[in-house]
């Protein structure tokens, strides 16, 4: 079972090939923002790793990052926790002025991830 450390917070075990998004939220219980409900229209997610960054990343996430001109950091919502990983949080509830989260993301990855190599 793979290992989900997430800095100031701890270390956890998270299914392998669940949703990052999901892990921080269920697993870590932080209160990770995913204002699109993780379906990478927004980048609201965005983590930073500090070890264990996938080397593949959807090409959604790619687009989007691009797109907004963002580096150095992933969408959480398109990242599978698939060995172990240490995580630095960017994008939580506490002092964003949102009202809540964001909707639940689903279980799957969306939209349908067609992988590519994170450069």
């Amino acid at each position: 079972m793979p290992k989900l450390t997430v800095e100031n917070v701890g270390t956890f075990d998270v299914q392998a090939g669940k949703r990052l998004v999901l892990a921080l939220v269920e697993d870590a219980a932080v209160d990770q923002l995913h204002a699109c409900g993780g379906n990478c229209k927004c980048t609201t997610c965005r983590v930073a790793f500090v070890g264990g960054e996938p080397a593949r990343m959807t090409v959604a996430e790619k687009e989007k990052l691009a797109e907004k001109g963002l580096s150095g950091v992933r969408l959480s919502c398109q990242c599978l926790v698939e060995g172990d990983m240490t995580v630095q949080l960017i994008s939580r509830l506490e002092g964003s002025g949102r009202p809540d989260p964001g909707p639940p993301p689903e279980t799957a990855i969306q939209p349908d991830p067609e992988w590519t190599t994170a450069d």
